[in-house]
This record gives C-alpha cells, structure tokens and sequence, in this order.
C-alpha cells in the first residue's frame, strides 16, 4: 500500500505496521534485545543511525512523536496556537529535540518503553477516529496545519514512522547475524 490518503486507508495502515513492528519484537533474540546496535560500518548518514543505542531508544522516539502529535491536535483544538514542534526546536533543528528525547529517557526500562508506546499509539489512534476523512486529508481544514493535511500528520506519526522503527530493527537484526 502506498502512503494513506484517506482515513480508512490511515488506521488500516497505521494498525498494521503496529502490528508488524509488535511481531519483529517479539521474534527477536535475546542476542539481538541485549546487543547495542552498531551502525558505524553502514553507509547510513542520518543521525538517528548514531543515536540510538537499542530497542528502548526507538519505542521512546516514536512514543514522544505521538506525544508532539497528541499535544499539538490537542492544543490547537482548544485554540491555542501550539506548533507541531515546540519551541525552541524548529523543523530545522528537531534532530536536537530527538537527542534531548533520548536523553531523557536514558533510565526508562524496554518494559516501559513497550508500556507507553502502546498506550500512545491507542491514544494516536483514537484522537484520529473522531476526525472525518474530510478532515484529515482535506487541505485548509484546520489553518493551524498549515499547507499539509492533519491526516499527513497522522500518516508520519503512524505508519511511517512504524516503517522507519522496522528498518533500523531489521538491520540490527542483519549485523547481529553477520557477528
């Protein structure tokens, strides 16, 4: 399936790859849980190859992006004018917000790790029920989405960012194999 651009489409894909990503943890090894990952052989430039250091580092990056997601729909539906990133990151420095996140998150267990991301994504996904597909993947709805859907939102908080979790799994899971 490619990228959701209705609300059907958006909690299929988004319960799926939930879905997915909970059975890729659930198959890896004791090996694989306990092993920090090690990226520095690969080609792979962005940052978050170099930040995060194992499973728990990954469930907490995708739990605090549904944190932003939650606490910008939230705000703005109560008419406060809250960015999507809150100060004083902005979209050209929210790799710094992402180090401060896994900073923060040093001393939480995998066990809690697991805990939250589940009850964010329950969150995530219940915030984006009351929504109509009109309202999420019509532009203009909502000023404070500015040029994008709210339904984008969704989609890269969701889905996507599921994708993005397996990705790093699954090479874990190859340089694990290989040593």
């Amino acid at each position: 399936m490619g990228r959701p651009t209705t609300k059907a489409d958006l909690l299929k894909a988004a319960t799926e790859n939930y879905g997915k990503l909970n059975e890729m943890i659930a198959g890896l090894t004791e090996t694989e849980l306990h092993t920090p990952f090690d990226f520095s052989e690969s080609a792979k430039k962005e940052a978050h190859w170099k930040r995060d250091k194992n499973l728990r580092d990954v469930l907490v990056h995708l739990y605090e992006w549904h944190q932003l997601l939650l606490t910008w729909v939230h705000a703005n539906q109560r008419g406060d004018n809250w960015p999507f990133i809150p100060k004083p990151y902005n979209w050209k420095t929210y790799g710094d917000m992402n180090v401060a996140f896994w900073k923060k998150h040093q001393d939480t267990t995998l066990e809690e790790a697991k805990e939250l991301l589940q009850k964010s994504h329950a969150e995530v996904m219940e915030l984006a029920e009351t929504f109509s597909n009109e309202e999420l993947f019509s532009k203009g709805i909502f000023p404070w989405v500015g040029g994008s859907t709210l339904g984008s939102y969704f989609v890269s908080n969701t889905s996507s960012h599921y994708d993005w979790a397996m990705k790093k799994l699954k090479a874990h899971k190859k340089n694990c194999a290989g040593k």
